[in-house]
C-alpha cells in the first residue's frame, strides 16, 4: 500500500466483530501487510479512562449528551495519537467502532439529534471517514444472548440497555447502510464464524486490492 487504509467495524452488541478480527489478523500477517488494530472508546491511555467512565455499569445516571461528547473526546485524542500516525506510515488501521456507532447509538438509540452528531464527527476528525466500514449484522435477541452466554466478555453499560434501544441501534445501522452503500458492506454476522470470516477477508481483500 503506498497510503494507509482505515477499516471500521461495526455491528450491534454481540456481533462478534472481535473474533472475526482475531481469526483475520494472521491471515494479513501471512499476507505481510502492516495492520494496527485498535479500539473506540479507548486505544490510547485517555481514551481507556474515558472509556471506563461511559461503560461502567453504574453510572446509570448519566446523560444521553454527556455519554455523546465523552465518545467524541476519547475518539479525538485516540485519532490524532495513535490512528493518524498508523495510517500516514502506510499502514492498514483496523477499529472496532468509530463514527457510525455514535450515529447508531446516539442518534438512532438514544434519540439525539442526528445533523449535531454529524457535525460532532466531523469535527473530532476533520473529516476523515473509514475506506471501508464492515457492518456484521444479527438479530438483538441473538446477539445478546450471546453476550449472556460468553463469561469471558466484558458485561459493561451498554449491555444491560433493555431491549427497544437495541433494536433502535440496529435499525440505525441499516437505515446508515441504506444511504452509504459505497463505503459500508453488510456481513452476516448469524452465520459460523468460519464462514463470517471468509466473507470478511474477501470484502476486505476485494477493496484492498490483494489476491486472494
Amino acid at each position: 500500500m503506498s497510503k494507509g487504509f482505515l477499516v471500521s467495524l461495526e455491528g450491534p452488541e454481540g456481533a462478534g466483530k472481535t473474533s472475526v478480527l482475531e481469526a483475520l489478523l494472521p491471515i494479513l500477517e501471512e499476507k505481510g501487510v502492516g495492520v494496527l488494530t485498535t479500539r473506540e472508546p479507548g486505544g490510547v491511555l485517555i481514551g481507556e479512562k474515558i472509556r471506563q467512565v461511559i461503560l461502567d455499569p453504574s453510572h446509570t445516571q448519566m446523560d444521553a449528551k454527556t455519554e455523546l461528547l465523552l465518545y467524541i473526546a476519547s475518539r479525538r485524542q485516540h485519532l490524532v495519537e495513535k490512528v493518524l500516525p498508523a495510517l500516514e506510515a502506510g499502514k492498514l488501521v483496523i477499529i472496532d467502532r468509530f463514527i457510525d456507532s455514535s450515529l447508531a447509538y446516539q442518534g438512532f438509540g438514544r434519540g439525539l439529534d442526528i445533523d449535531a452528531i454529524d457535525w460532532l464527527n466531523q469535527f473530532a476528525t476533520d473529516g476523515l471517514k473509514p475506506d471501508l466500514t464492515l457492518y456484521f449484522d444479527i438479530e438483538v435477541e441473538e446477539g445478546l444472548a450471546r453476550i449472556a452466554a460468553n463469561s469471558d466478555r466484558e458485561v459493561n453499560r451498554l449491555d444491560l440497555e433493555g431491549l427497544d434501544l437495541h433494536k433502535k441501534v440496529r435499525q440505525g445501522y441499516l437505515s446508515l447502510l441504506d444511504k452509504e452503500r459505497n463505503r459500508i458492506v453488510k456481513i452476516d454476522a448469524s452465520l459460523p464464524l468460519d464462514e463470517v470470516v471468509e466473507t470478511t477477508k474477501d470484502v476486505l481483500f476485494d477493496r484492498m486490492g490483494l489476491s486472494k
